[in-house]
């Protein structure tokens, strides 16, 4: 890892009861970087989220190695990390943002006490008194208004725009190296949306931070993202910056991808009255194909494809630099094809 690289995700692999969920997944991510992590709903997005924060679930065995710069985790794999251990990062040197906020926020507790204690429990605050004041601060900075009001309220009493605000306050209390945002827009309208994903970046950028953010919506990652990773199957199948990936997709899911959503407009849809989908769907765990994990859903898949694809460069990049390349044996050769 080099000074500025706060997560090095180094051959990661989830399995349950034998079957491969996440296979040889390897990215980092630098100091104030935001990337964008892509892909259909069982592609593996989240697994490698929880991964990270150790947060998978009973049954669900990791390998690899994920390293975590900043703070005293430096020298350890967090894979091999206790409990105990894991449970002093979350929350301090690294924190999530999920979903859906009514189900991460404690609906018995106000919602300043709720701020307040992520600092608590990590001694960030010299004193109760000062952490109330301090999340007062945090929710003032996440734009709620009157917020010392807003810290006596219960979750409850909150719209599901004002209770995400609340969730990335207390993900941002403790000043993280490393902040995974996990769909969180999703349930928001397009304002609120817009509102809350400026309010991610500008408080990463404050902290300079590294960020993962993991969603469906291509036009976010564009908007929010520097780099992207695009998963299928439990593996990276492409990887680079935003601009290059969503103009010139390699990988024939990427590809796929960008044809079937909203940016497909500005690459020349010139008003069809559909758009083109991706043919069949994701096959449940244990059931992808050997090989390319894409395949059978690739129109451009031949016998070469029952091997799995060696990673390329993309354009000049190192072609053992996992964070620019592909592994396809079929790429997409630009705009012009396809």
């Amino acid at each position: 890892m080099n000074e500025r690289t706060v997560l090095r995700v180094e051959g990661l692999d989830v399995d349950t009861a034998r079957v491969p969920l996440l296979r040889d997944v390897t990215f980092s991510i630098d100091r104030g970087e935001r990337v964008g992590l892509i892909g259909e709903s069982g592609s593996g997005k989240s697994l490698t989220a929880l991964a990270v924060m150790g947060l998978l679930g009973q049954g669900l065995r990791a390998s690899g190695q994920i390293w975590l710069s900043g703070r005293a985790s430096a020298t350890r794999n967090l894979l091999e990390m206790p409990e105990r251990d894991l449970a002093r990062l979350r929350g301090d040197a690294m924190s999530m943002v999920f979903q859906e906020p009514m189900t991460a926020l404690n609906p018995t507790m106000r919602i300043g006490a709720q701020v307040a204690e992520v600092m608590l429990i990590h001694r960030t605050q010299a004193s109760p008194a000062a952490a109330r004041a301090r999340a007062v601060a945090l929710l003032e900075q996440v734009g709620l208004p009157d917020p010392s009001h807003m810290a006596r309220a219960y979750p409850h009493e909150l719209s599901g725009g004002q209770r995400q605000r609340v969730v990335l306050a207390i993900a941002l209390a403790n000043d993280p190296a490393l902040l995974i945002c996990d769909e969180p827009t999703t349930a928001l309208d397009v304002t609120v949306q817009a509102t809350v994903l400026d309010l991610v970046v500008r408080g990463v950028e404050q902290r300079e931070a590294a960020m993962l953010f993991i969603t469906h919506d291509l036009a976010v990652v564009a908007t929010v993202c520097e780099r992207v990773l695009v998963m299928y199957g439990g593996r990276v199948v492409e990887a680079g910056p935003v601009h290059e990936v969503f103009s010139d997709p390699r990988h024939r899911y990427t590809q796929g991808l960008i044809a079937a959503s909203d940016l497909v407009g500005a690459q020349g849809r010139r008003g069809r009255a559909s758009l083109p989908t991706i043919p069949g769907s994701v096959p449940p765990a244990g059931r992808f194909p050997a090989g390319c994990v894409f395949r059978s859903r690739c129109g451009y898949a031949t016998q070469v494809c029952e091997q799995l694809p060696p990673w390329q460069a993309r354009g000049e990049h190192p072609a053992g630099d996992s964070a620019y390349g592909f592994a396809c044996f079929h790429p997409a050769g630009g705009d012009s094809d396809g």
